[in-house]
């Protein structure tokens, strides 16, 4: 979403609602001076004669029609409701209320959608809501999950509030796992461990905490466990010494995001909800696709009937999950109706591309990379 114009029309009402103010508050401060002054004037003459006062009056009212306070105020004001009216217009433009424009009626599968949102329901920690969508939908097969990630549920608030033990013994359980990939995470479990057990407990016991926990990390990990005996030495005045970065609350925070992929990796899960990564991307494609629409009804083509994009829709990199192929001869991006094709001599082009060099497989033709002759007939589609 194009953000850009509704910035700088908010920035120039911004702006204008200053002047606004500094213009009437000018206009109201000269006016309370003037009458003020005037109102001395008439206390210093309370003796003289009434021609007296009323010159002092007359002499008020003509300055006040020369500063005009009214029509200064009005005027500022004016000027702001344009201001505001055009901005008015902008946020009409960008924030489309008619999304309905970009709907398209397409076949779900309701079980399906119902899986996800109870799972969605689950690793929010909603567990009771997630069983009563389950229970009146009548969707069994959609708590699987519930039981593995109320374990992770439960483990990550032991953790901020820095307990453990509970983590600990999930990562025991599944060592081998964990050291199959290549983990560090039960190392920094034990880590936050022992420096908590220092801190709380004293050099003794954080010495012997070491001693029963760090034996199996020593070959992975022999400069970490190093640094943390020698911070050892700093029992008392951690926070001023050579160390102190161990005992910086962002490492909670950190494994504990870590501990989240590592449960979802065993399970089989991405870390995102599938749910919530689909709305954000929607929400992000959603003026693009409200604009093509809008464009399409003007062209009288049917948006609902269309089976691919006739434009690029740019997301942010982070939902980009699959890997991309751009024909180097076409230079466009493969297609279901245009996919990548292996060529005996090991280059890809996309089908299209293959079949105008082939003359729509009527003849051989050279590779744009190497001097082998291909036949279309030769070349097998390939899926990233």
């Amino acid at each position: 979403m194009d953000l850009t114009s509704v910035q700088e029309a908010f920035d120039r009402v911004s702006k204008k609602q200053k002047v606004c103010y500094t213009k009437t508050q000018d206009a109201i401060d000269l006016t309370i001076h003037e009458v003020q002054a005037a109102a001395e004037h008439l206390n210093g003459i309370a003796g003289c004669s009434s021609q007296a006062r009323k010159g002092v009056l007359m002499k008020l009212q003509q300055k006040l029609s020369e500063i005009s306070p009214a029509n200064q105020v009005g005027a500022a004001q004016k000027e702001l409701n344009t201001t505001m009216a055009k901005y008015g217009k902008v946020l009409d433009k960008v924030f489309n209320p008619d999304i309905v424009k970009a709907y398209r009626d397409v076949e779900f599968d309701i079980h399906l959608i119902n899986q996800i949102i109870a799972q969605h329901l689950y690793r929010l920690g909603l567990f009771e809501l997630g069983d009563c969508l389950v229970n009146e939908a009548q969707e069994p097969d959609a708590a699987s999950l519930k039981a593995p990630l109320y374990e992770m549920y439960h483990n990550l608030v032991h953790l901020h509030v820095k307990n453990l033990e509970p983590a600990l013994n999930w990562a025991r359980k599944n060592r081998q796992t964990l050291k199959a990939k290549g983990s560090s995470l039960e190392f920094q479990l034990h880590q936050l461990q022992f420096v908590h057990v220092l801190r709380t407990k004293g050099r003794r016991e954080a010495l012997e905490y070491a001693k029963l926990s760090f034996n199996i990390f020593a070959a992975q990990h022999m400069s970490d466990i190093q640094r943390l005996m020698a911070c050892l030495l700093w029992a008392n005045r951690l926070e001023c010494s050579p160390y102190k970065d161990l005992i910086s609350p962002s490492h909670w925070d950190t494994v504990a995001l870590q501990f989240s992929r590592e449960c979802c990796h065993l399970l089989g899960q991405a870390y995102e909800s599938p749910l919530q990564v689909t709305l954000s991307a929607g929400a992000q494609a959603l003026p693009s696709l409200l604009k093509l629409a809008t464009v399409m009804s003007s062209k009288k083509q049917e948006w609902a009937e269309m089976k691919q994009m006739p434009i690029e829709i740019e997301l942010d990199n982070v939902y980009n999950f699959h890997s991309v192929f751009a024909c180097p001869v076409s230079r466009e991006q493969s297609t279901a109706d245009n996919p990548p094709m292996l060529m005996r001599c090991g280059h890809v082009l996309c089908k299209q591309s293959i079949q105008k060099l082939a003359k729509s497989n009527s003849r051989t033709f050279k590779c744009p990379y190497c001097p082998q002759e291909i036949s279309a007939t030769q070349c097998r589609q390939i899926h990233f």
